[in-house]
């Protein structure tokens, strides 16, 4: 179903729609061209910003348009809103003055507030995927914000003049909810899931950016509320970092722009610190979200509208929490819930995975998502409509989702599990701290505590270009680790992705070449850290007598490297490091 850019209807008496051309500019907001057009973003909170700055492009080449953003009053997370604001360089109206100005068209992606004070025609967009969710104490409960009444009616007259909705079904649930603003609906699609899709190209630069390397990507969702994931079970992103094997997985955090409104961002790194010391992934609620959603390779969510466009990924989907009353039932979100399997450990990932089937996923998104790659050109076609403009020549196209830039510190210490089978050791790295049997503590001593190294059995240290006057050699830091850290160790120096050498107490100076592993035209790396692991487990259960060289099969997040190991040469251990 279509229901066409065109034919939306006229604005309520006294709403203040002005003419071409009449009216006032913003105070202080300059000199207007000869037939140019101002546009008002009104802005409630960081969800709403987000979804409007989606929809630039629709207006991207065009010097005629003026757009002017205001701060709506009224919400609890207008800080960030703010922030996000002076971080895209918009032109900020006071909400004082956008109430006195007529404007030719008004942008926003939510219903409330006092919307109805602005002057110019109002194009009302979904600040989510899918109106899936209703919150208890706002407006009526069976019916999400975007289609209820209590907040698209002002004193009996229709609040926009265009509703520009994603897919057919949201025009049936508007029609009977609010069936006064139906005639005012449009079918026009996703645009931000215009961008995710268009942005798939760009997947392995975004985890190249992220450092995923050949690790699976698990991205948690968490929407906000009493019932979102994060609150309903607010220890599963630690358990996920501690109980995955890290050169298997890497774990993400989307969080719902209001947690980072309310709970504020160093508040948000304090609770979240020991996963994120750990490795976990925090993007920020803006465009970065998207790239790690499209970077991801399973997900687990909760009732929230993000799963919805994981989904449309085709990401293989695990639910954490089924979103409790606030869950509208029949939605697309519900569907989605319904059809995909419950997360319960972690030893569902790789079952989900495994049985995933291209596809299978996408389907669920399907009552949510119409006119796929097509909503900027349909946005355009309505909204130059009204403003009685011809559109640009050049097709508005969505904007590629730039690489994202969290990061976790990389790690300098691993609790590894090791299991030894004749030449073949299979080696686990996590967190330290965590539950289960340690193994053996892995330690890159000059960048983790005291306290760290004097635990360790394997103490490295990673190659670097010299620096000042003075070096170690290959050969004396080995040497000088197991006099500072005397016991049962192993001392070991990372020169290259594919050499390292190492020694054990009153041993000889050992060389480990590492083989790259080529699977379907991609070649995989080990970190050597974990080579090294390898290579003291086997030592440690070694005869007293080893006739060299020996190869071991290193089976490291669930690929197998061959390493072979020799007595170091001359040049080897006099090598700067």
């Amino acid at each position: 179903m279509h229901a066409g850019p065109a034919g939306s209807g006229q604005r309520a008496a006294g709403s203040g729609q002005r003419a071409a051309g009449s009216g006032q500019r913003a105070a202080g907001s300059g000199q207007r061209a000869a037939g140019s057009k101002s546009v008002l973003f009104a802005v409630r909170s960081a969800v709403a910003l987000h979804r409007l700055l989606d929809v630039l492009p629709v207006f991207a080449g065009d010097p005629r348009i003026r757009r002017h953003f205001t701060l709506v009053p009224g919400s609890a997370f207008a800080a960030e809103a703010l922030g996000g604001l002076d971080g895209a360089g918009a032109r900020l109206v006071p909400w004082d003055d956008a109430v006195r100005t007529s404007y030719d068209l008004v942008l926003a992606a939510s219903p409330k507030g006092d919307l109805d004070r602005l002057r110019g025609p109002l194009v009302l967009l979904p600040h989510g995927a899918g109106f899936g969710k209703s919150l208890p104490g706002e407006g009526s409960a069976d019916s999400a914000s975007g289609l209820d009444a209590t907040f698209l009616m002002r004193d009996g007259v229709p609040l926009a003049d265009l509703h520009a909705l994603a897919h057919g079904d949201q025009v049936a649930a508007l029609t009977a909810r609010c069936p006064a603003a139906a005639p005012r609906a449009a079918v026009v699609g996703d645009p931000t899931l215009d961008r995710l899709l268009a942005s798939r190209g760009r997947r392995e630069r975004y985890r190249a950016a992220l450092g995923t390397g050949g690790r699976r990507l698990v991205v948690l969702t968490s929407t906000w509320g009493p019932e979102s994931l994060l609150a309903r079970h607010p220890g599963l992103p630690a358990r996920l970092v501690a109980e995955l094997p890290q050169d298997a997985y890497q774990v993400a955090l989307v969080l719902h722009p209001n947690d980072h409104s309310e709970t504020g961002a160093q508040d948000l790194a304090e609770w979240l610190a020991p996963a994120v010391a750990g490795g976990l992934l925090v993007p920020r609620p803006h465009e970065e979200w998207a790239a790690v959603l499209v970077a991801a390779d399973a997900v687990l969510t909760d009732h929230g509208s993000t799963a919805l466009y994981a989904a449309a990924l085709d990401r293989p989907l695990l639910a954490v929490c089924d979103g409790g009353a606030e869950l509208l039932p029949g939605s697309p979100m519900a569907r989605l819930l319904t059809a995909v399997p419950t997360f319960r450990s972690p030893d569902d990932l790789d079952a989900t995975v495994a049985r995933h089937r291209p596809g299978s996923v996408r389907a669920l998104a399907d009552g949510a998502f119409a006119e796929r790659g097509r909503a900027l050109e349909w946005l355009r076609a309505a909204v130059y409509g009204r403003l009685g403009l011809s559109p640009p020549a050049a097709p508005a196209e969505p904007r590629l989702l730039p690489p994202p830039r969290c990061t976790a510190p990389a790690p300098v210490a691993w609790a590894v599990r090791t299991t030894v089978d004749g030449t073949t050791v299979t080696v686990e790295r996590h967190p330290p701290g965590g539950e289960g049997p340690l193994g053996h503590l892995a330690v890159e001593e000059d960048a983790a505590s005291v306290r760290h190294a004097r635990s360790a059995a394997v103490l490295f240290r990673r190659a670097r270009p010299a620096s000042g006057d003075t070096a170690w050699t290959a050969g004396g830091w080995t040497a000088h680790a197991l006099a500072r850290y005397p016991g049962r160790r192993t001392a070991a120096v990372l020169l290259a992705a594919d050499r390292c050498v190492l020694r054990r107490p009153g041993g000889a100076l050992l060389s480990v070449r590492i083989a790259a592993r080529e699977e379907a035209g991609r070649v995989h790396r080990p970190d050597p850290a974990a080579v090294v692991s390898a290579v003291h487990a086997w030592l440690a259960r070694s005869a007293a007598e080893v006739t060299w060289p020996v190869t071991l099969i290193c089976r490291i997040g669930g690929r197998s490297y061959r390493a072979r190991l020799a007595p170091a040469t001359e040049d080897e251990a006099a090598l700067e490091v």
